[in-house]
């Protein structure tokens, strides 16, 4: 039986879908992947992933600035931020974070991200998160600013551990997990896959990066979000028609799009 699922961190645009982005589109849908998120990490990805939005029913946007390239950061980044997020086909804002572990300043990505979390908070649009080897500032952060929160905040692939997940769900986030929770020594993603409650829980490819098992090692795309669904719902002991259901409805609640959309 096909699931009905939503891939919620795509990167379509990356170059090495060129060439094959019809493709890549058309085994999303069959697969039962109905829709995805394209995500924006600079001002020309964000463009791209409009664009391709605008122009396939299934694919939505987010768009902002990823930490990696936070040093081309300028307030004016607001202006153009800001057209494309009142396009329909725009859910959210990011990928936008703290990433700690390629080695961009920390006082570089501190005020790009703040930036970007007021300006969503601002326009009531929730916000992806990437946070690599920075939770536990991430953490202090949301906790200091919870009066300020955008509507919804995502833990796009999530890397930590279940303490950490159980503060950031006390702060009203989601988790999304990609598919490096397929891996068999991805001990500490599989607590979590088993504790995050059911109605917080999404799934995404973070394609063309970290294909799931049993494709490890390939070209990652939306289609293989299933792959992810199956092992996280084996996890928990659910079908998996079950748990790609639940996720989907909460993609559809979180990124505020309707069931016909």
């Amino acid at each position: 039986m096909i699931m009905n699922l939503f891939d919620t961190h795509a990167h379509l645009g990356d170059e090495r879908f060129d060439g094959d982005r019809g493709g890549v589109i058309g085994r999303m849908v069959e697969a039962g992947v109905a829709r995805c998120v394209c995500v924006g990490s600079d001002r020309a990805s964000s463009l791209g992933a409009v664009a391709l939005a605008e122009s396939n029913g299934g694919v939505y946007a987010a768009v902002g600035i990823h930490p990696e390239s936070a040093a081309a950061f300028a307030e004016t980044d607001r202006e153009w931020m800001r057209a494309l997020a009142a396009s329909p086909r725009v859910v959210a804002i990011g990928e936008i974070g703290l990433d700690y572990h390629y080695g961009m300043p920390r006082e570089t990505q501190w005020p790009v991200f703040a930036s970007q979390f007021a300006w969503a908070a601002a326009w009531e649009m929730p916000v992806i998160l990437h946070v690599r080897d920075a939770h536990d500032d991430m953490l202090e952060t949301l906790r200091v600013m919870n009066g300020m929160m955008p509507p919804q905040v995502i833990l796009h692939c999530y890397s930590g551990d279940w303490p950490q997940a159980e503060r950031y769900l006390d702060l009203g986030c989601a988790i999304s997990f990609a598919g490096n929770v397929t891996f068999k020594n991805a001990d500490n993603l599989h607590e979590c896959a088993r504790k995050v409650p059911l109605d917080r829980l999404l799934i995404e490819t973070d394609c063309p990066y970290l294909a799931p098992a049993p494709v490890r090692g390939k070209r990652c795309e939306p289609a293989f979000v299933a792959h992810t669904a199956a092992r996280i719902a084996e996890l928990r002991g659910m079908p998996p028609e079950e748990l790609a259901e639940a996720a989907t409805a909460n993609a559809l609640r979180i990124f505020g799009i309707s069931d016909a959309g």
